[in-house]
């Protein structure tokens, strides 16, 4: 590909968005939170230099916010120097009219394992002061605050919309 045909491919959902056919975005915001409630596993996109990592990670997602404990790994060689993220979420059925994904760019934040965060987030998936004490790893809570949502949703079109809906979420 030439340089034009790079810029090209790259514009080629912003070009559509300008005359997507949107959601109310209350709408939106339940779709994505629904669909978001219904799933637990995420691939976790990090990046720092020319160094690069996905990692299927399980999440919660709470309060707009997707909470992610970790052991460890490379992830952390990216965070430590660029806190933007990527993430995705989606069905694994690849049959045509029933694709549906999200794909979030946003912020992460290593939280404090001291934190009433952490404890709460830990108290949530089961994790007490004793089940912590006895796992042989010390573990990282990633919470990944979303700065952008791209929602794709292929039943969407017999509502009338377009199948990609998106929102910004600016703090």
């Amino acid at each position: 590909m030439t340089p034009a045909e790079f810029d090209e491919a790259a514009q080629y959902w912003t070009n559509k968005e300008a005359d997507a056919v949107r959601m109310p975005e209350q709408d939106l915001r339940q779709a994505i939170d629904a669909f978001l409630n219904a799933h637990r596993v995420c691939a976790l996109a990090t990046a720092s230099g020319d160094f690069v990592r996905c990692t299927p990670l399980e999440y919660a997602w709470r309060d707009g916010r997707f909470q992610i404990f970790s052991e460890g790994g490379l992830k952390f060689k990216a965070l430590k120097e660029n806190s933007n993220v990527c993430l995705a979420v989606f069905e694994p059925s690849c049959e045509f009219g029933k694709l549906q994904s999200v794909q979030v760019t946003g912020v992460a934040k290593v939280i404090d394992p001291n934190s009433q965060k952490f404890e709460r987030a830990a108290a949530e998936k089961g994790l007490t002061g004793a089940a912590l004490e006895r796992m042989r790893t010390r573990l990282h809570l990633i919470e990944v605050t979303p700065t952008r949502i791209d929602y794709l949703c292929s039943a969407l079109r017999s509502r009338g919309f377009d199948v990609r809906q998106w929102i910004e979420l600016r703090e």
